[in-house]
C-alpha cells in the first residue's frame, strides 16, 4: 500500500475504526524497509526536567511519518514549528498549526505525517522526579492497546480500593 493511499483512508468518524486505521499504518510502516522504531538519530529527542515533571522535546523532519505509542495519561502537548497532519480516534484527521498547545486524553495513539519540519514537545507528571528515561517511559506509554486496559483497570481497582479505605476511615471516625 502506497503512503499517500494510507493518508487517504485515515477519515472516519467511527472510533473503533479509525483504532483500526491507526494499527494498519503502524503495521505497514513497520514491515518497510528500512524504517525506524523507537528512538533514533532521525527523530532527536530533548530530555528536561524540573520539579515534578518531564518534558519531551521531539524533532521530526518533513515528509515523515510517525505513529507514537499510547499515552497512558492526559498531558500537554505543544507544537512549536510546523504543519503536521495528525489522525487520533477521538479526534480523527486534522491539520495542526505552529504554535499550537492541546491536552491529549489518556489512551491517546496518533499518526503524523509531517508537512514541514516539526518540534512537538510533550509534557509528562513526574512526581518522584525520575530521570532514567526508560522507566519515565514505562510510566507515561504502553505499546499495545491491550496493555492500556489492563492498564486502566488496575487504576480503576487502586481508585475503589482508595475510596473503600477512605469510607470505612470516616465512618469509624464518626462513630467516635
Amino acid at each position: 500500500m502506497e503512503l499517500e493511499k494510507q493518508n487517504e483512508d485515515l477519515t472516519t468518524s467511527d472510533r473503533g475504526e479509525a483504532r483500526s486505521k491507526i494499527l494498519a499504518v503502524e503495521d505497514y510502516l513497520m514491515n518497510l524497509e528500512g524504517s525506524l522504531v523507537g528512538n533514533n538519530d532521525r527523530w532527536p529527542l530533548k530530555h528536561s526536567f524540573s520539579d515534578g515533571i518531564y518534558v519531551r522535546e521531539m524533532f521530526i523532519p518533513k515528509g515523515d511519518i510517525i505513529v507514537g505509542k499510547i499515552h497512558k495519561h492526559e498531558h500537554p502537548n505543544f507544537l512549536m514549528k510546523g504543519t503536521v497532519n495528525v489522525f487520533t480516534e477521538g479526534g480523527g484527521q486534522e491539520t495542526i498549526v505552529a504554535p499550537c498547545s492541546m491536552i491529549s486524553a489518556g489512551g491517546t495513539k496518533r499518526t503524523l505525517y509531517a508537512e514541514t519540519d516539526l518540534v512537538w514537545i510533550t509534557v509528562h507528571n513526574n512526581p518522584d522526579n525520575i530521570t532514567d528515561i526508560p522507566t519515565l517511559e514505562n510510566l507515561a506509554v504502553v505499546d499495545t492497546y491491550d496493555q492500556y486496559d489492563n492498564f486502566k483497570a488496575l487504576e480503576e481497582k487502586k481508585s475503589k480500593s482508595l475510596t473503600t479505605k477512605l469510607r470505612k476511615s470516616l465512618i469509624k471516625f464518626l462513630e467516635v
